[in-house]
């Protein structure tokens, strides 16, 4: 049963979200205000945090940095503030995904479902859960491992799933609607979440985020990788040399 930390100061959304998510079979632990929330992340590590932004105490993209400098924890925030500009912040915070009130709870729940289905499966558009090699990078799709140069890279979920997908595919140009679709799933949706993962996939990945090499812009298109990539069976040999 994977447990579920629900961050939220309005009582009543709590009781609603809460009730939906055991209903839907998770454990659910509950925090008011953000360091309730860190102090319940330490005392029973959640597999995933639904989190408001609009916290007393701590404010929920605090509390999302420093649930990120102890490892990863997917996270869905949840949050009145609907703005363009505050889910771009949102998410480059590391916000696996954004849910605006007023909302469905339904819908809540099958977004967290999406997202620990994503921690738990192979990349959408990778098939025999390979190990993926080019330009320094390899990724470890059984185990949800990327490193650079040997160096291990901090990706959310998401982050993952779109970097395995491209490497799966270099070469190709794809919309940021394409990506939408077949990285998060959704047939419609904001596609400036795509921008926002791309920029942060760059600065983590690019020798120069600026002047990307691996992840290019495909003016007029989107986005394209620009490596050479070979596509390893976990376990398998990559020969000598």
């Amino acid at each position: 049963m994977a447990r579920v930390l629900l961050v939220d100061d309005d009582t009543t959304v709590a009781d609603v979200v809460s009730r939906y998510l055991s209903n839907a079979g998770f454990e659910v632990d509950t925090a008011a205000d953000g360091w309730a929330a860190l102090a319940a992340a330490e005392r029973n590590p959640p597999d995933l945090v639904v989190l408001d932004l609009m916290l007393p105490g701590l404010p929920g993209l605090e509390v999302c940095r420093r649930l990120r400098g102890h490892g990863h924890v997917p996270v869905v925030m949840l949050t009145a503030l609907g703005a363009e500009s505050d889910r771009i912040t949102g998410l480059e915070t590391g916000a696996d995904d954004y849910v605006t009130k007023p909302f469905s709870p339904r819908e809540l729940v099958l977004r967290v479902q999406s997202v620990l289905r994503r921690t738990r499966e192979p990349p959408p558009g990778v098939a025999g859960r390979p190990v993926l090699r080019g330009g320094g990078l390899v990724v470890d799709v059984a185990a949800r491992t990327a490193t650079r140069d040997g160096r291990t890279l901090a990706l959310t979920v998401r982050e993952f799933d779109l970097l395995a997908f491209l490497l799966r595919h270099p070469g190709e140009a794809f919309s940021r609607a394409a990506l939408l679709e077949r990285v998060w799933g959704w047939t419609y949706g904001d596609t400036s979440t795509v921008t926002v993962h791309i920029r942060r996939l760059r600065e983590k990945i690019e020798t120069d985020p600026t002047s990307p090499t691996v992840l290019t812009t495909v003016w007029g298109v989107g986005y394209r990788c620009d490596l050479t990539v070979s596509a390893v069976p976990t376990g398998g040999s990559t020969g000598g040399g």
